[in-house]
């Protein structure tokens, strides 16, 4: 019972967290804080402040999403809470940067004035985070942030071991939840300085990820994700692929 109220408390602090993030890099007027609101510091305290938060979460996801990583932490933490110890970990993360991020005061780099624009790459930025959340439940939203580990445990009961799969989405990019990422921190009517370090780095830190995560995949599924890796693009659909069909399972 405990397991499951920690798994359940740590998704509502995630959704709280993640819905505050959206809000915050979209600059909703409605927020106390966004990525550009705020008096503006001096420049250096601004970049040096703004990148240690971003490395910070870019180095704790990445360290705590690796397989070798999971194997000694769950000598500490019962293995039914590893995934909700991670997803915790990586909101508070997330919770800091949101609160002590500096706004950058430079000139805007580009600044869309078109009523009709505007409204399109809004649209643009909304349908990123619509990818990404779709891309969750495609393959098992409450296990990836932790509350299916939990719910099994408080049944008694063990999950089955991982499967290799490629529904929807997952069969024309290898990894649409971080094309939802990259399109919405890029899709700005207003593109500050402070708004592009953010894309920039979140980006960056994105393509790093994605070969610490290749790299675990082929050591878990071998040659059905190689194979689906020569076939389908990274981040965006590929238009011509070599021979032999999709690894599904």
């Amino acid at each position: 019972m405990i397991s499951a109220l920690y798994g359940l408390a740590v998704y509502v602090f995630f959704l709280a967290t993640f819905t505050y993030a959206i809000g915050f890099v979209g600059n909703l007027p409605l927020l106390p804080k966004t990525i550009d609101s705020g008096p503006p510091g001096p420049l250096l305290e601004a970049l040096l402040v703004n990148t240690a938060l971003l490395g910070l979460f870019a180095v704790q996801h990445s360290v705590m999403a690796r397989r070798s990583f999971k194997r000694w932490w769950t000598r500490f933490v019962p293995e039914p809470v590893e995934r909700s110890s991670f997803v915790l970990a990586a909101s508070l993360a997330l919770a800091l940067l949101l609160w002590q991020w500096r706004p950058i005061a430079t000139p805007m780099l580009w600044q869309v004035t078109d009523p009709m624009a505007r409204v399109l790459i809004q649209a643009v930025f909304w349908s990123g985070w619509g990818v990404l959340l779709l891309a969750t439940f495609l393959i098992n939203h409450f296990e990836l942030f932790g509350l299916r580990q939990v719910w099994a445990r408080l049944r008694g009961t063990r999950l089955p071991a991982a499967d290799f799969r490629t529904p929807l989405l997952y069969r024309h990019v290898r990894h649409p939840i971080y094309l939802g990422f990259v399109i919405a921190f890029w899709a700005a009517p207003d593109m500050s300085a402070g708004h592009l370090l953010f894309a920039l780095a979140c980006t960056g830190y994105i393509l790093v990820g994605i070969w610490f995560e290749e790299r675990d995949l082929i050591a878990q599924f071998g040659e059905r994700y190689r194979a689906y890796r020569a076939q389908t693009g990274m981040l965006l659909p590929r238009l011509f692929t070599r021979r032999g069909g999709t690894a599904r399972s």
